[in-house]
C-alpha cells in the first residue's frame, strides 16, 4: 500500500461508505493532521469519539459473546472483529497520546488564552490545569520560593518577552489540496506563489499552510 492508497482511503469527498467506515476514515484523518500539525489542533466537536467510543464497547461486548465459539466460521469472524477492534484502539491511543505530547509541552501556551483552552477537550483542560498546578507547585518547592515573589511567575512577559514557550509554527508540513486553489508559501531565499490543483501535494511553512487547512481546501498528510 503506498500514499495514495492510503489518502484514497480517507478521502473526504467519498462518501457513499457506510457510517461506521465515515468514522474511521475521519479518525485516521484527524490522527495524521494531529500527527504532522506542530500545534494542538482542535478536539472534534461532531460527537466523533462518542461514536468511536460506543462502537469499540459494542465490539467488545460481540467479542465476549463469541468466544468460546468452537465453530470455524464463528473464529475466523472473531479474528476479523478483533483486528479491526485493535485498529480502533490503536488510533485512539496514538491519536491522544499526540495531543498529550503537545499539552504537555506547551501547557501554559494552550491555558493562556480562551482561544486556545477552545481546542481542547473537557477532559484535556481537567488534565493541563491540574498538570500545570503540580508543575508550579513543585518548582514552588524546589527554588522559586527562595526567589522574590515578582519573579515567581512563569507565565512572565516583562520587558516585552513571554516566558511562555510556543509552538514551532514555521516548521514544514506537507498538505494534500481537496479542492483548486492559489497557494502562496514563504521560503529562505525567496518567496513564492502557485495555482495548485485538487488532490496535489506541497509542502509548506506551518504558518503558511494552516489558513487552507482551517478553511478545507487542504488537509495534512
Amino acid at each position: 500500500m503506498d500514499i495514495d492508497d492510503i489518502l484514497r482511503e480517507v478521502d473526504p469527498v467519498f462518501h457513499a461508505v457506510p457510517h461506521e467506515k465515515r468514522d474511521l476514515q475521519e479518525l485516521t484523518r484527524a490522527w495524521i493532521a494531529e500527527r504532522s500539525a506542530p500545534e494542538l489542533l482542535h478536539w472534534p466537536a461532531n460527537g466523533l469519539f462518542e461514536r468511536i467510543n460506543n462502537n469499540i464497547k459494542q465490539q467488545i461486548e460481540k467479542v465476549e459473546e463469541m468466544t468460546g465459539d468452537m465453530d470455524p466460521k464463528t473464529n475466523f469472524a472473531l479474528i476479523v472483529i478483533q483486528t479491526e477492534l485493535e485498529r480502533y484502539k490503536y488510533l485512539v491511543r496514538s491519536y491522544l497520546r499526540a495531543r498529550m505530547a503537545k499539552i504537555d509541552r506547551h501547557t501554559l501556551h494552550y491555558l493562556s488564552t480562551d482561544a486556545l483552552r477552545s481546542r481542547l477537550s473537557e477532559m484535556e483542560l481537567a488534565y493541563a490545569t491540574r498538570h500545570q498546578a503540580l508543575l508550579h507547585n513543585h518548582y514552588l518547592s524546589s527554588f522559586l520560593s527562595s526567589f522574590p515573589p515578582n519573579l515567581q511567575n512563569l507565565n512572565d512577559a516583562s520587558a516585552g518577552i513571554s516566558m511562555i514557550e510556543t509552538p514551532d509554527l514555521e516548521c514544514a508540513v506537507f498538505i494534500r489540496l481537496l479542492k483548486d486553489a492559489f497557494v502562496e508559501g514563504r521560503g529562505v531565499d525567496s518567496d513564492g506563489s502557485l495555482d495548485m490543483r485538487e488532490s496535489d501535494i506541497v509542502i509548506l511553512r506551518w504558518a503558511d499552510a494552516k489558513p487552507l487547512v482551517e478553511a478545507g481546501s487542504a488537509e495534512l498528510v
